[in-house]
């Protein structure tokens, strides 16, 4: 459609507009950008405040910091589930981000006993149990091993978890904001636990960790020669304290309980220590009270950050929808986008690198023109396995467990573009 008299386009926003097309956008100019005659004559000066006076100089912050405008995007509680500050969690608010790597300043927290402030001078990792030698390493020591870098997600068993007996908190950081996605650097563990030699029974291991809980749990020995990393730094600068600074297990795809952090030592046992963490908590309790154990990797999920009851609809006319989507056994091959609370699916497009145990991102172009939408995404793994829906996973699992709640999640969309938690059937 072209412009007219009566409502002009500037050609620098055509010359975008145009680009986009080229990428695949299906909408018109004015679809997006409508600018009249007195918008334009309304706009502020062509010289803007800021340009008018220096800014700071090079040495105002020596560690970078975000954009005052940016002050709102932060890690949140929820007050009724916080018992206490130093056994609790935080949020990553999933709404404000894009792309598949959550900043280090805001992902989600989740201790046991609050931070471990740890020196790493003084730091060791011993290696005992069912090992030819018994090794106690520092930091110097683990620098000196062969390192590799990996993007991988890490999320809480217990993300979405509010939700198994129906919608509670409204909002993407509250109802699935318990996953982060970053590159980390470290050290295979295999590498390490060969050092040591591993007796001809090992079959598990029990990494724990410094902090005043000795947080500890039981991990395969197949799983820790696999793809586990003693981890020292993410998105390229050392780990922060919150994450388990200086060193912390990485358990690709698996839930973000065995990824301890702080951690100091790893028995090599024959058999599974049957921690606190793996009994009394993290596993799955069903309908008839029997409990599920060992369910250790995440199941393919995936949720529509943008809309969503943090993130409204401001606009009507062309609109992008944007969510991300994760498997703990793979990538993700496809995701889909549901504008009418499951009748119809339309494929949504997932943009950016696809890694193996790593969040993908995915967006959808639509048109809204104010009706009521549910809006729901739905993700297909690598192996083949569909993201479930919410009832179809109760059918199965009951309403009893707090963890692996991978269902699809739904958000009503008001006349007003105002946006809600709620629940379909």
């Amino acid at each position: 459609m072209s412009a007219t008299k009566k409502n002009p386009v500037r050609t620098t926003r055509r010359q975008f507009l145009s680009a986009a097309a080229g990428g695949g956008a299906a909408v018109t100019a004015q679809s997006i950008l409508p600018v009249s005659a007195a918008e334009i004559e309304g706009l502020p000066p062509e010289v803007a405040d800021w340009s008018r006076y220096l800014g700071e100089g090079v040495d105002a912050y020596p560690y970078g910091q975000p954009s005052k405008f940016e002050s709102h995007v932060v890690r949140r509680n929820v007050p009724w589930l916080t018992a206490s500050v130093e056994s609790s969690i935080n949020f990553t608010p999933l709404h404000e981000l894009d792309g598949i790597i959550t900043p280090n300043g805001l992902c989600f927290e989740r201790h046991h006993a609050g931070v471990a402030e740890v020196d790493p001078a003084e730091h060791r990792l011993m290696i005992n149990g069912l090992v030819e030698k018994p090794l106690i390493f520092t930091m110097a020591d683990i620098l000196r091993f062969p390192r590799t870098n990996k993007v991988f997600f890490l999320e809480c068993a217990a993300n979405s978890g509010m939700e198994w007996r129906g919608a509670q908190l409204n909002g993407c950081q509250f109802t699935h904001g318990m996953v982060h996605c970053v590159m980390y650097t470290g050290v295979p563990l295999k590498l390490v636990l060969q050092e040591a030699g591993l007796k001809t029974n090992a079959k598990w291991i029990m990494p724990e960790g410094a902090d005043a809980a000795g947080m500890n749990r039981s991990v395969p020995l197949d799983k820790a020669l696999d793809d586990c990393l003693l981890a020292f730094k993410m998105n390229g600068e050392a780990l922060r304290p919150e994450q388990g600074y200086p060193l912390r297990l990485v358990v690709p795809g698996w839930e973000g309980n065995m990824w301890v952090k702080w951690l100091r030592r790893i028995e090599v046992g024959d058999q599974p220590w049957h921690t606190r963490e793996e009994t009394s908590k993290y596993t799955d309790l069903l309908e008839d009270g029997r409990s599920r154990r060992f369910t250790w990797a995440m199941d393919c999920k995936s949720v529509i950050t943008n809309p969503s009851p943090q993130a409204p609809l401001l606009h009507k006319g062309h609109n992008v929808l944007s969510g991300m989507a994760w498997s703990g056994r793979g990538t993700v091959e496809r995701v889909d986008v549901s504008l009418d609370g499951g009748r119809n699916w339309r494929h949504a497009r997932i943009d950016g690198p696809s890694f193996d145990k790593a969040v993908h991102r995915f967006y959808f172009e639509f048109d809204w023109q104010g009706e009521p939408l549910l809006l729901q995404s739905r993700a297909i793994d690598s192996t083949g396995y569909v993201q479930p829906t919410k009832d179809e996973l109760r059918a199965v699992r009951g309403t009893n467990s707090i963890y692996h709640n991978n269902g699809v999640q739904t958000w009503h969309v008001r006349a007003g573009g105002e946006v809600e938690n709620v629940e379909v059937s």
